[in-house]
């Protein structure tokens, strides 16, 4: 049986249903000869770690009663209840997770899992890789840091795994890296990379207000409790940049046009979210649909997309025709075209859910399960 000793950053959403996803696997991946061994967990203040990282893991129990705590909003340093575990604090989490991976790094080897949103793991990252460790992200925000930290972080790319940070669990990262690989020249990638703008596009078709499809769009869940998050198109642009990196640009995100949805002077800073909801949204619906009515008269439609064209990575609404994929595109999934030598005519098209906490942490494990051949 080969084991893997984990230590997973962040339980929110996704890495809550993470660690149901590795409990409710063992039987798989027991017939495939693996034992995924969770010696540590944290959150932004603590971490819990096995007693003995060299030859324990956290049990699926207390994995369980973990997701059950902090689904409910409490810390983790009442873990100690459920079993024995070592627990430490604040400015005493870095240094262990640091511990940990020089202990497990270059003997047993430990696969550091970031699925926090915080832009203060890169460092922590970096030293881990440098200490033998492999890396499996789901936080965009060390791949979108400044170029220099970048391409520092990823000297190392055989040990780092991030497809989920691009489309949740679908192959965008690994088809590119396979398309690069054998030589093909990709020379054009276009695509609707968020779940949220893409269900608004579609519904903005019937004919909708876009403040109603947006107040829809909310009451679904579909978009961050501040829409504007969404609208704003920030998310889409790190995603483009991961994509835009991969693809060789050395360029930061000052360096991607973004067109929001919204007016500066309706930002966060000088509207809450009940006057955006309320007041905002409503002024905006008049040229959204002028612009639907445009499009839809030349036979085209309106798609939130982000296009990497040579050196350009730009992101924003385009009118593209009704019969090509991201024209067919309905609903929240995420649809990516890739254009290359091989594919020059007809694209790699690419499309299914792309956002969503199952889908998003099974794409996570999956990366883990390909990093298995690094391991003794």
């Amino acid at each position: 049986m080969k084991s893997i000793p984990l230590l997973l950053m962040g339980c929110g959403g996704v890495g809550r249903q993470l660690l149901h996803h590795i409990i409710d696997t063992r039987s798989l991946h027991a017939k495939q000869g693996l034992l995924l061994r969770v010696v540590g967990v944290s959150d932004s203040q603590t971490l819990v770690v096995a007693p003995d990282v060299f030859t324990t893991g956290l049990n699926d129990n207390y994995l369980a009663e973990l997701c059950r705590l902090k689904s409910s909003g409490s810390s983790l340093t009442a873990m100690n209840k459920f079993g024995e575990c070592q627990i430490f604090k604040n400015f005493e989490v870095t240094k262990k997770i640091v511990d940990v991976a020089a202990l497990l790094g270059r003997s047993t080897g430990l696969v550091l899992i970031d699925c926090s949103a915080s832009s203060e793991t890169v460092g922590l990252l970096n030293r881990a890789v440098d200490l033998g460790c492999c890396i499996v992200l789901a936080n965009k925000k060390p791949l979108t840091s400044k170029i220099e930290d970048y391409e520092n972080f990823v000297l190392n790319l055989r040990q780092i795994r991030c497809e989920s940070t691009v489309g949740a669990g679908l192959p965008v990262i690994t088809s590119l890296i396979r398309i690069i690989a054998s030589g093909d020249t990709v020379h054009r990638v276009v695509g609707s990379l968020s779940g949220t703008l893409g269900y608004v596009m579609s519904e903005l078709e019937d004919g909708k207000p876009f403040s109603q499809v947006v107040r829809a769009a909310k009451s679904l869940d579909y978009t961050e409790p501040d829409p504007r998050d969404d609208l704003g198109g920030m998310d889409v642009a790190r995603k483009g940049l991961i994509l835009a990196r991969l693809l060789g640009l050395k360029i930061n995100m000052d360096d991607i046009k973004v067109d929001s949805l919204y007016p500066d002077e309706m930002g966060p800073c000088l509207m809450t979210i009940e006057e955006f909801m309320d007041k905002g949204l409503p002024l905006i619906d008049k040229d959204i649909a002028e612009r639907v009515q445009k499009s839809s008269s030349e036979g085209n439609v309106l798609r939130y997309v982000c296009t990497i064209e040579g050196s350009r990575c730009q992101v924003g609404l385009q009118e593209l025709p009704k019969n090509s994929p991201l024209g067919r595109l309905r609903g929240s999934d995420n649809l990516v075209e890739i254009y290359s030598r091989c594919y020059k005519k007809l694209p790699l098209v690419i499309q299914g859910a792309g956002a969503g906490n199952d889908t998003t942490a099974a794409g996570v494990l999956a990366d883990v399960i390909d990093l298995q051949d690094r391991f003794p």
